[in-house]
């Protein structure tokens, strides 16, 4: 039986960041000595990314505030609000951007309708609300109130995936289960001015984003008109170092990202024994050079971790390409980034063939979600 991505839609906020504009309000912070103005400087300069989005308003030289909360334009100052007013932000902001991306993915699911989905799952790890957006999610796309819901939080940057690997399993236990799957991350929720060197690279990479996908495995539904994504195989690992070098930590002012400049390192030494419980499942790959499979969906949590992921394992410039241009036009948005890489590969002009894809997403711990998919031709 194949479960089968229907649909992939992706949404942003409408407030945009460019880089080398968010670079200098941030090297100008009075509390920054010079090693962190330094450091502020080369990570922005060498992240890879030229625009971001936000959904904190105020986060942008065109906006004034009369009582600025996040950012006061007037003096150029990053303000550090409590975690109770930063979360009030994700549970209004939030809430549209889930439900935006949410819909997009539903209208876009052909022969799909609203009455037929039978399970949500969404996923996040930058705020927390109850009733929360699995149930606004219902409620807004008039959905079956006997929808299962279920949703996966604080996970980090790799939550898409066991989202999506609940999604197939759902679908592999009932054939008539349609699924839909939702993540929204606003990073730009928890930025802090900070002479700490992971903080310094978390302010420089992460930003706002939410995919959304419905999967099914029914065989009533006729097939797409366009290319899709079966999801064919997921496995996980930890690697044996890295607890203390990528975490998410809550704050008394807003979430705390440990980023570690190490971790392009442990994945650097430990991406293939990673990959090969991955690979096994399929015969075929057996044996096969990597750069032998068409496509690779990497997460991008920083440039320096995809130029170690390709080092490694010798993938072309073409194969970074959907990786490379996700982070240099949107950043690091946490869970939902893979899903915007996903659908870059999916919307490249197809083949008459179907075309595999290995895809892959590191988070806290240090884990490593990865999954094989196809790309199946229209």
């Amino acid at each position: 039986m194949t479960v089968l991505m229907r649909s992939l839609e992706t949404a942003v906020p409408t407030t945009v960041m460019v880089q080398s504009q968010v670079r200098d309000v941030f090297a100008a912070q009075p509390g920054l000595n010079r090693l962190g103005q330094r450091l502020v400087t080369a990570a922005f300069d060498s992240s890879g990314i030229d625009t971001r989005y936000t959904a904190v308003e105020e986060l942008t030289l065109e906006r004034h505030s009369e009582a600025p909360v996040f950012f006061d334009s007037d003096t150029m100052t990053i303000l550090s609000p409590g975690t109770k007013a930063r979360n009030e932000v994700y549970a209004e902001a939030g809430t549209k951007l889930f439900v935006e991306a949410a819909q997009k993915a539903l209208d876009a699911a052909e022969g799909v309708e609203a009455e037929d989905i039978t399970h949500v799952v969404t996923v996040s790890c930058t705020g927390f609300f109850n009733p929360g957006p699995d149930y606004k999610i219902v409620r807004a796309l008039g959905l079956n109130p006997s929808a299962q819901r279920y949703h996966l939080g604080f996970m980090g940057c790799y939550a898409a995936f066991p989202a999506l690997r609940a999604a197939k399993s759902f679908c592999d236990a009932d054939p008539n289960a349609v699924v839909l799957v939702v993540s929204a991350e606003l990073c730009s929720l928890h930025v802090r001015s900070s002479n700490n060197p992971d903080t310094i690279v978390g302010t420089s990479l992460f930003a706002d984003g939410a995919a959304a996908a419905v999967i099914t495995a029914r065989t009533d539904l006729a097939p797409p008109s366009g290319p899709a994504l079966s999801l064919d195989f997921f496995e996980t690992t930890l690697t044996p170092v890295g607890e203390e070098s990528m975490a998410w930590n809550i704050g008394d002012e807003g979430f705390e990202m440990v980023l570690g400049t190490y971790v392009p390192h442990i994945i650097d030494e430990h991406i293939v024994g990673a990959l090969a419980p991955l690979l096994e499942r399929d015969e075929s790959l057996i044996g096969l050079e990597y750069r032998d499979i068409e496509h690779w969906a990497i997460h991008p949590g920083g440039r320096s971790i995809l130029d170690k992921v390709q080092a490694k394992l010798k993938l072309s410039d073409d194969q970074l390409v959907p990786a490379r241009e996700t982070l240099r036009n949107y950043g690091n948005m946490s869970s939902a980034t893979v899903m915007f890489v996903l659908k870059h590969i999916l919307d490249q002009p197809g083949s008459d063939t179907d075309e595999r894809i290995c895809s892959m997403a590191f988070g806290p711990g240090l884990t490593v979600e990865t999954a094989l998919l196809t790309k199946t031709s229209a």
